[in-house]
């Protein structure tokens, strides 16, 4: 039984080796078409020559028939590699600036409506509750104030 795994092995390795002596000699008769000019590959391209360039390391491809030089395909690697871990997919915008207008707008409402806001919204809260609960009142101790409203509990308004 060993024997038979052991001869299986050696004959799909023997294939796999004859499949790429073929591409070898193929990435040969296509260089002598170019003819000394300069092969135009896309930022894909290259990035998938520069993977599988990385994984053979130098020796590997000095004995290959390659479309570029062992160093630009490395050079291409090293490159693909810093810019996977250059932190750059961590950077996100910042918040958007908001337009002056509405900028403007809301600290306008702010300073002609100083008494609503934090409490407006939290009376009416209470309130709804109270009713809910048959209290006409605000509840224990009244309706709450708003410590930023001026002359409010919290004493200079919004400081």
């Amino acid at each position: 039984m060993h024997l038979w795994v052991l001869s299986v092995a050696g004959w799909i390795q023997r294939g796999q080796q004859q499949v790429i002596e073929y591409l070898v000699e193929e990435n040969r008769v296509l260089r002598e078409q170019l003819k000394g000019r300069r092969l135009r590959l896309t930022d894909g391209q290259r990035r998938r020559l520069a993977a599988r360039a990385g994984i053979l390391g130098r020796r590997a491809l000095l004995g290959l028939a390659c479309i570029v030089t062992p160093d630009t395909l490395l050079r291409w690697y090293r490159n693909l590699i810093a810019r996977k871990y250059d932190g750059s997919h961590r950077r996100r915008p910042d918040r958007p600036m908001k337009r002056p207008a509405l900028a403007s707008l809301v600290v306008r409402m702010a300073n002609e409506n100083p008494t609503r806001g934090w409490g407006q919204r939290d009376r009416a809260k209470h309130k709804t509750a109270d009713q809910a609960r048959g209290r006409a009142g605000g509840g224990a101790g009244g309706p709450r104030e708003n410590p930023r409203a001026p002359g409010g509990a919290g004493g200079a308004g919004g400081n």
